[in-house]
């Protein structure tokens, strides 16, 4: 399938979804006070849509590909920053697990999605 909007990507979607999963569990009461924790994992979780879209945008496989690793190291600071945020009890076990589980899951697409352009630029087609 050629994507004709990045909003078309399942991956773009999921991390959408991350996001507001970060944003709601950011605005409780104890995590509000830790303004640098809250803004640091807030911008971790928007870094991946925005790097998902910004790469679909430049309209190059290669370029996407770039971007991509971007997203997907953004992905493994929100996940460290869960971590904090689930030892100083500003979340608690189950919503720790649902956002990491899905950033792990976002992840993985990310990774199945660049095999599958690297193949397709061996075969010299274009995705986006």
């Amino acid at each position: 399938m050629i994507a004709k909007r990045f909003e078309d990507l399942l991956f773009w979607q999921k991390s959408r979804d991350l996001t507001r999963h970060i944003y709601t569990s950011t605005s409780k009461a104890a995590f509000r006070t830790d303004f640098g924790l809250r803004e640091q994992i807030q911008r971790a979780a928007v870094s991946v849509m925005s790097n998902i879209a910004e790469g679909f945008g430049r309209g190059s496989n290669s370029e996407f590909v770039q971007f991509l690793f971007v997203a997907k190291g953004s992905l493994s600071e929100v996940k460290s920053k869960l971590y904090v945020a689930m030892d100083l009890n500003y979340i608690n076990n189950t919503e720790f697990t649902k956002a990491y589980e899905l950033a792990d899951e976002i992840s993985k697409i990310i990774n199945a999605f660049i095999k599958n352009l690297k193949d397709d630029k061996k075969r010299g087609l274009k995705v986006c």
